[in-house]
Parts: C-alpha cells; sequence; structure tokens
C-alpha cells in the first residue's frame, strides 16, 4: 500500500487568523497598484468596449447580433428559430445564451422598446412598460431582420468600415454599422459604464431625417424648430420646457417631463389610462396607488386594474360619484410615475473616446463620419470600374487582332505558356492576359466585340464621374440628402408623444386635492415631529421621545394648515402639514433637519402655525433687544420655501413668540431681575431682519435669558416689576417669589 505524500518540506506556515487554508498567504499591495494593474484596464474594457454606444447607434453586442442575423440571410429570408440565431452570435459575443437573447429582445418589434425595432419578431417577447410580463424562452419564439435594416446594410459589402477579427481571431466582423441615417438619435438607448453613463433618448425619424439636412445646408440652422422634442414608443406627453430643451440640445444633459394620456367613459364612471410614461412600467403604477390608498391620501377611488391585451395598455380606474376625474388625475401625476422625468446623458463613444455631446455636435460627428463612408463606398465602386477597364483595355487591344490570339495560343506548346506568350504579343499585363484567356471561343464574335468597346466607352464615363465625386464634398452632400430623403420617405412614422405647451395646461386647486381632518402636532426639543390623528392619539399612552429629548411644542389644527419652522441659522422652513405622513405616539417622528435638507449644525429653534397670517412674531435676543415683525411679512405664494433671513443674526436667539393681540410679558435675566411690560410699546415692523428695540437695559456680560407670559409666570406681586416705558432695567427677584417660581417649575 503506497504512503500518502506528505506536505512539502520548507513550505513557510501562515499564523494570520484572517488568512484560511494551507500554506495560504496574504500579499500586501498598494491601493495605487490594485487600481493601475487591476481596476483601470477593467474599466476602460467597460467603457470602450461594452456599455457606451458609438455613432452608428448600437453597443457591440447590438451589433454583433445584427451582423450575425444579416450573415444568417435573415435581411430578405425567413424567420428563424431565436435559439439559432442566439448560437450564432456566440462565435461573435463570448457570452453566455441569456444576456444575447436579451439583447435581442430589446430590439424586436414585440417588445416595443424603439420607434424603429430591428428585429422582426413572432411569439412572447414581452413589453417593454410591463415588470412583470416575461418574454419565452428562445426555443419558441422566431425572429429575422425589420426593413430598415437595409439602411444599416446598403454599403457594408462595399468598405465603408472597417473590419476586425472577433475574440479568438476566427472571423471578421465591422467595427461600425454604415447607418443611412443618424440612429445615434433616432433609437433609444441606456448605458451603464464604471464610473460614467450614457442615456439617449429617441426622436422621431422624420424630424432627425429633416434636421440632418437643415444641418447639412446650414450648420447653424435653429435645431429646434425642427426637432420638436423626444419620441418615445410608448407614447405620452411631453410637457414642453423650451429652456430644459434647449439645454439637452446644447450640451446633452438635463431631464425631459413627460406624463401619460387618459380619457374618460362617462357612462361607466371610469377613466382609462392608454399611455404611460417610457420610465415607468404598469406595475409600478399600480403599486404606487394601492399605497396611496391605503394611506388615506386617495379618496376618490374604488378600484385600479390592468386591462391590458391585444388591443394594447389600458388601466381602468373606478371612480367614486362626484369625483372630478381631471382634477384626479391632475392629483395622480403629481403623486406617481405617471408623470416622470427621464434623464438625458448623450455620451457617445467617438473613436474610441467617451464624449458627452449636444444634438448639434452629435450631428456634426455624424455627418462627417458618413462621409468618410460614402467616400469610401464611392472608391471602392471606383476601384472595381477601373479594374474592369483595365481588364476591357486588353481585351479590345487582342480583339483587333483575333486571329493573331488563336495563333498564339495554338501554337503554345505548354498551358502555363499561354498567359506569357500573349503578354508578350500584345503587350499587356498578366492580369489582362489572364482574363482574356478564360474567354469562351463563342464569344469571339462580332457582336461580342462591338459591346465590349461600347462597354469600354461607359465606363469611362462612369470613372469620370466617381472621381469628381470623390474629390467633391458639395457632390457627397447632396447624395447623403438624398438618401436621407428616400430614409425618410420609406420609413418615417407619424409622432407618438404629443407635446403639450403651457397654455395647454390646466391648473387644478391644490386645497381641494389635499384632504382636511384635524390633526395634533408635537415638535420635540431634539428636532422629531409628529403629526397624529386624534383616532391614533385617543389610543396613545405616552409620546416616546429619544433619552436626551422631551417635549417641546404642541398644537390642535388640520391636516390643510401650513407650518413655519425657524431655526438656529435664522432661516424658517415653510411646508404643508400635508407633506409629512400621519404618525403614532409611538414612533419618534420625522427628524427635520433630515427632512428638510437643513445645512449641516443647523438645528430647529420654534414652530409656527401662520394661519391666515394675522398677528405678528416677537423675538427676543440675549442682548435686551426685542422685534416685533408682521407674520404676513413671510407670507409666499409657494407651499413649501427655505426663507433665508428670517430674524436678525446680530445677536443670540432667546426667545420667538406668536401673538395675536397684544400682552404682558416678564423677561428674565442671569443677573435675577425681572422685567414686565406689555408687548404694545413694541411697534410692529415688516421687515424681517430689524434689529428690534432695546427692551431690557443689561450690565456687561449680562443676558437676557428666559421670557414668559405674565399669567404663566407665577409673579404674586407683578406691580413690582412692571414697566410704563421702555427700556428699563427691572428689579431683582425676591426670594420668596423666586421660590414660587421655582414650585412652578
Amino acid at each position: 500500500m503506497p504512503k500518502k505524500k506528505s506536505p512539502e518540506e520548507g513550505a513557510p506556515r501562515v499564523n494570520n487568523p484572517n488568512v484560511m487554508g494551507l500554506r495560504a498567504s496574504v500579499q500586501e499591495q498598494p491601493i495605487t497598484e490594485t487600481l493601475e494593474t487591476n481596476f483601470m484596464p477593467y474599466a476602460m474594457s467597460v467603457i470602450v468596449s461594452r456599455a457606451i454606444p458609438e455613432l452608428d447607434g448600437f453597443k457591440p453586442s447590438h451589433r454583433k447580433l445584427l451582423y450575425t442575423m444579416y450573415k444568417m440571410g435573415l435581411l430578405t429570408g425567413a424567420r428563424t428559430k431565436s435559439a439559432n440565431i442566439v448560437g450564432q452570435t456566440m462565435r461573435l459575443n463570448p457570452h453566455g445564451d441569456g444576456p444575447i437573447y436579451e439583447t435581442m429582445v430589446r430590439l424586436s418589434k414585440g417588445y416595443g422598446a424603439l420607434l424603429h425595432p430591428f428585429v422582426d419578431s413572432k411569439g412572447n417577447f414581452g413589453k417593454v412598460f410591463s415588470r412583470d410580463m416575461a418574454y419565452a424562452a428562445s426555443r419558441y419564439t422566431e425572429a429575422k431582420l425589420t426593413s430598415i435594416c437595409q439602411e444599416l446594410f446598403r454599403d457594408l459589402d462595399q468598405d465603408a468600415v472597417d473590419f476586425v477579427d472577433n475574440y479568438d481571431n476566427s472571423m471578421k466582423e465591422p467595427t461600425l454599422l454604415p447607418t443611412t441615417f443618424p440612429n445615434i438619435l433616432v433609437s433609444a438607448n441606456l448605458g451603464i459604464a464604471v464610473g460614467m453613463a450614457s442615456q439617449l433618448c429617441g426622436f422621431n425619424l422624420a424630424e432627425v431625417c429633416d434636421a440632418t439636412v437643415a444641418y447639412l445646408k446650414n450648420p447653424d440652422c435653429v435645431l429646434s424648430d425642427i426637432l420638436l422634442g423626444p419620441d418615445f414608443p410608448t407614447g405620452g406627453e411631453i410637457l414642453h420646457d423650451s429652456a430644459a430643451l434647449e439645454e439637452v440640445y446644447r450640451t446633452g444633459r438635463g431631464s425631459i417631463k413627460i406624463r401619460g394620456k387618459y380619457r374618460y367613459v362617462k357612462s361607466e364612471n371610469l377613466i382609462e389610462i392608454y399611455e404611460i410614461p417610457y420610465t415607468t412600467t404598469t406595475e409600478a403604477i399600480i403599486d404606487k396607488v394601492a399605497e396611496l390608498i391605503k394611506t388615506g391620501k386617495l379618496r376618490e377611488i374604488n378600484d385600479m386594474r390592468d386591462e391590458t391585451g391585444l388591443t394594447g395598455l389600458k388601466l381602468a380606474i373606478d371612480l367614486k360619484r362626484g369625483v372630478d376625474p381631471d382634477k384626479l388625475m391632475a392629483k395622480l401625476f403629481k403623486t406617481t410615475t405617471l408623470q416622470d422625468s427621464i434623464s438625458c446623458n448623450f455620451n457617445v463613444l467617438v473613436a474610441g473616446m467617451p464624449r458627452v455631446m449636444g444634438v448639434r455636435e452629435l450631428l456634426e460627428e455624424w455627418c462627417g463620419w458618413r462621409t468618410e463612408c460614402v467616400r469610401r463606398r464611392v472608391y471602392f465602386s471606383l476601384n472595381k470600374k477601373k479594374d474592369k477597364l483595365h481588364l476591357l483595355k486588353g481585351l479590345k487591344r487582342i480583339l483587333l487582332d483575333i486571329d493573331k490570339a488563336i495563333r498564339i495560343i495554338r501554337e503554345t506548346e505548354g498551358e502555363a505558356e499561354v498567359v506569357p506568350n500573349l503578354m508578350i504579343g500584345f503587350g499587356i499585363d498578366q492580369v489582362q492576359a489572364e482574363y482574356v484567356a478564360e474567354i469562351r471561343l463563342r464569344n469571339i464574335n462580332k457582336e461580342y466585340i462591338l459591346k465590349r468597346v461600347q462597354e469600354t466607352e461607359a465606363l469611362r464615363d462612369e470613372i469620370d464621374d466617381l472621381e469628381d465625386l470623390v474629390s467633391n464634398p458639395g457632390r457627397i452632400k447632396k447624395l447623403i440628402i438624398r438618401e436621407l430623403e428616400d430614409v425618410k420617405k420609406k420609413y418615417a412614422q407619424p409622432r407618438r408623444s404629443a407635446i403639450v405647451y403651457d397654455h395647454q395646461l390646466e391648473a387644478c386647486d391644490e386645497a381641494e386635492e389635499v384632504p382636511d381632518y384635524p390633526v395634533t402636532v408635537f415638535l420635540s426639543r431634539g428636532g422629531y415631529f409628529k403629526k397624529i390623528t386624534p383616532q391614533s392619539l385617543r389610543m396613545a399612552d405616552t409620546q416616546k421621545y429619544k433619552e436626551d429629548d422631551g417635549p417641546g411644542q404642541s398644537f390642535e389644527t388640520t391636516n390643510r394648515a401650513e407650518v413655519m419652522f425657524f431655526t438656529n441659522r435664522q432661516q424658517v422652513y415653510k411646508c404643508r402639514l400635508a407633506d409629512f405622513d400621519d404618525s403614532k405616539a409611538s414612533v419618534l417622528g420625522d427628524y427635520l433637519p433630515s427632512k428638510l435638507g437643513m445645512d449641516p449644525e443647523e438645528a430647529v429653534v420654534h414652530m409656527v402655525l401662520p394661519g391666515d397670517y394675522a398677528g405678528a412674531l416677537v423675538f427676543f435676543f440675549e442682548n435686551g433687544k426685542a422685534a416685533r415683525v408682521d407674520l404676513s411679512a413671510y407670507a409666499t405664494t409657494s407651499n413649501r420655501r427655505k426663507l433665508t433671513g428670517a430674524y436678525s443674526d446680530k445677536s443670540p436667539l432667546t426667545a420667538l413668540l406668536h401673538l395675536k393681540e397684544d400682552q404682558e410679558l416678564a423677561l428674565y435675566s442671569n443677573e435675577n431681575r425681572v422685567l414686565i411690560f406689555s408687548t404694545a410699546l413694541l411697534a410692529p415692523k415688516s421687515t424681517r431682519t430689524t434689529l428690534g428695540v432695546q427692551v431690557m437695559t443689561l450690565k456687561p456680560k449680562r443676558r437676557l435669558e428666559e421670557v414668559k407670559i405674565l399669567e404663566e409666570s407665577g409673579l404674586t406681586n407683578p406691580a413690582r416689576y412692571r414697566c410704563r416705558t421702555i427700556p428699563a432695567a427691572g428689579a431683582l427677584l425676591r426670594e420668596e417669589e423666586d421660590g414660587a417660581q421655582m414650585r412652578l417649575m
């Protein structure tokens, strides 16, 4: 029995507890070296050869699939099983069948993700507007190329683009597809690379062709007059924003708002949504509506269901009696993805380098690239005709003395000597001699000779025309324009996404959209805010706070009321209570600095319910000054807005009171002095940052510490501390009243 092999002697032992395995070790490497040797090559590979589309409008995965289908004869032939296409594509694309088939699905007509799909599909390919509608397996579906693919491959066999080896050097593939129209602007595309991304929205083919023609004729043309806006296969309505659209056209970045389309069926009292934004799905919309109904924010709907079928997309909403459908849809546009924004990031690979370009830059690059493709195509045809003319010139010389040619061939002993003897006898080169030697005997007749002579003359004219075309940029430009006009004539479709301008939008009454019911609001000292309904409040025993927190302010109000939060940075945040979710006493609530997006180290110091903006706010500062500001100075037309300069920043804030009528207040300093005065002595101001007037005179290093309403102060002898005019120093607090206050506190 053989002995077991012993471990290698002399192997280093590792005592690192974080390393498992025999003779395992950890190799230390600087992070910069790791990034350089591992991360950067991977990142550049993803950017350059995987995720970012190029000038033809395709990513490598798209291009490999379409080229494979073209080589399989699926441009003119019948459909074949998708599994066959996927298998053939693996020769170019070293990926599994799953990703390749997903690429085919996105390019298919059945899926509906493109305005002009490139794959003519048969079978279940899913739908772009559905998250849960899965496509069938590749063995069940069939596909071929659509007719528009003729514009992708027309010049492919005429040396219009370069070819490179595939991943294993077993065959060639094109670097780009020579599209006769700017597919980069027609086909929507999304790519996520490493450290960057690309998102191109599609435009209407007719508008793109017209814009390209206009640019070729005049590079300074106004594109927005021709290219009205994006066009999406799912339809919808684009909310026109000239500034945002111009930003996208100029920089290639920005966002465009789009919303769904609906109709009201009065006989059944329901709304039918038949087009939705390109960025969402029917399931996402239904889930959001269900959530709003569950939380009580949507009370106008009885039921919502998906009735999508063979006729197309349809979401049905059953309404309660008396509900205005337009106002309900305005509410749904605001609270659901029925109205959404699509982000634009026109990041395109140009000569292997990613560039974010606007529409004008894209047209400039595409026109330059297309001009080069056409020039290469014409040059290819020119060389072919020159080669043919060269052969016919040799034939012409022989046909002038055919008897001599026959004699040379007949008198030649060896077959290998026929071509050299013809070259010597007529002074022609080897290529011409080979061509002549292969002519059939039956073609040596007068008719054949005359036709070849005439063909020679015609070839000379064609070559002269092609040489002029190659050297004349103006003629190439006209040729591109003619091809664009042909594409528009053959494949243009009406715009699917309507454009809605500002004057076409109907404003809705915001107050009617917000449900109104009584609530109680709580603000803790630590900045936590809760809005609780009376039903929930009755079921609660105590309010929950953090260990270092406690009760601050509380008010009874309604859900439609406004609230103002003053902070220690002299700012005020105005909100609607409806913007906050209903809460419970058993939770901490919303942390306002996070909820409102406050600045670092900014904290809430006071909450005010402005109501109808009657009354005034009185600010007391540590320097003994007080400022009375009319509450109307904080009134704005927006529902939520951050106001800077809410009060003076010359001295720290001690207290803030909301007064609807004049009251007597008690002011306490850290010198143990008390001053009672009436707010009627403070003149109201309309400027929020007013410095105020001196109310309590303070000695150096003394400050105002506290402000109380007189009825809540517990002072037994208020006449001792009351003053008729301000400023005043106040009186020292007696020991018995100080003790009484301590008992009250």
